[in-house]
């Protein structure tokens, strides 16, 4: 069956709960609170269907949200605007079929209208580094480390630029064309912009 990439639904926040603590010590845990933060806050926040069920999601957030992660932090330390790829995260059984790859395409298109700069990190740990070389394929690049408090977890700190950014900044500003595939999520109390970050 084809794999849909959509907004997440609110009924659904129990399953992607499911999908991140099932998916290893590479993943960090989140509770029905963080996938709340996550719903109210995360400009983008969609999830990969397959068969009816939840088989992955991907989540980021600008950098005016309210995030404590200390990761996301580093980054607003020392960026003006950018999009944080938060985690991305697929079913163990649904691995290697291309879902990471139509989830960076898809935030990617979403992000370059939008702001100039797309961050994440990786973390630095044994095994992990197919997950790097799956950022570098994409035009990431490491700007820096951190190690993240309580943890002493090391993260390689990944930008990638938005090309399209600066052209479509000039020419059209906050104001988006009125086209189904350029239309900002509709976060909960937002009234829905067309643009965002700035």
């Amino acid at each position: 069956m084809p794999i849909t990439i959509r907004d997440v639904r609110e009924h659904e926040l129990d399953s992607v709960v499911a999908v991140n603590n099932a998916a290893g010590p590479s993943i960090l845990p989140m509770d029905q609170a963080k996938a709340r933060f996550f719903w109210e806050n995360a400009e983008y926040f969609r999830v990969a269907e397959q068969d009816g069920l939840v088989t992955g999601f991907l989540v980021a957030l600008s950098q005016d949200a309210p995030h404590d992660s200390p990761n996301f932090q580093w980054f607003r330390e020392r960026y003006p605007q950018f999009l944080y790829i938060d985690r991305i995260v697929i079913a163990r059984p649904r691995r290697g079929g291309g879902r990471g790859r139509a989830f960076y395409a898809d935030v990617q298109s979403f992000a370059e209208v939008r702001w100039p700069l797309m961050a994440c990190e990786v973390f630095l740990q044994s095994g992990n580094d197919p997950a790097l070389l799956f950022h570098g394929s994409f035009g990431f690049r490491e700007v820096g480390q951190n190690v993240m408090p309580g943890s002493g977890i090391r993260a390689s700190m990944l930008l990638k630029e938005m090309c399209s950014y600066p052209f479509v900044a000039q020419t059209y500003g906050r104001q988006l064309p009125d086209q189904p595939w350029l239309r900002a999520r509709a976060l909960p109390g937002r009234r829905p912009t067309l643009a965002t970050g700035t």
